[in-house]
């Protein structure tokens, strides 16, 4: 077989590949049900969330430019760890919609004013940049946000019908 003959057929298999993971449907959340505890593992790239203490769904997220570690002060890049509340609901964001973060707590704030930066804010569950839903799923494949934690736009709908103001988010390494 000529190399030419197979880097035809490299591609089309990627192509293919590629087309069958964005269009293969995902599980979704079942209809009215409530999410009362979030969890996300940041190693993993994981978001957890529970229901009376029952995993009802595991969402594959995208985290900041600079994943690891805790965040330490605004336009680090990096996602916080610990446990937060979701405190705010957007319909209306930039990033399709969001569920903010209580970031940053008064430790957060202190951490950073010994390190004599402010601490940021603005941290949340968001769908993806507004006029770029059609990246779907391949956002995942690189961490991309200031500091949030991605999904896509069907992902953060479902997400914004389940949680309500309060629902506490625990944020690991």
């Amino acid at each position: 077989m000529s190399k030419r003959k197979i880097i035809r057929i490299s591609a089309a298999l990627l192509f293919l590949s590629l087309t069958l993971y964005y269009f293969y449907p995902e599980q979704k959340l079942p209809a009215g049900t409530p999410i009362d505890r979030l969890v996300v593992f940041k190693s993993k790239r994981q978001l957890l969330a529970y229901s009376g203490g029952q995993l009802i769904k595991i969402y594959k997220i995208a985290l900041g430019k600079q994943p690891i570690g805790k965040k330490e002060c605004k336009d680090d890049n990096k996602t916080p760890e610990g446990i937060y509340i979701i405190n705010d609901k957007n319909p209306n964001s930039n990033f399709h919609k969001n569920l903010g973060i209580s970031y940053p707590k008064n430790e957060d704030i202190l951490n950073s004013k010994r390190k004599g930066k402010p601490a940021g804010g603005d941290v949340k569950i968001h769908g993806l940049h507004n006029m770029a839903g059609f990246i779907g799923k391949l956002h995942r494949w690189v961490d991309w946000t200031a500091g949030c934690i991605a999904v896509t736009n069907d992902e953060i709908d479902e997400l914004y019908n389940a949680v309500k103001v309060g629902t506490k988010i625990e944020i690991n390494p």
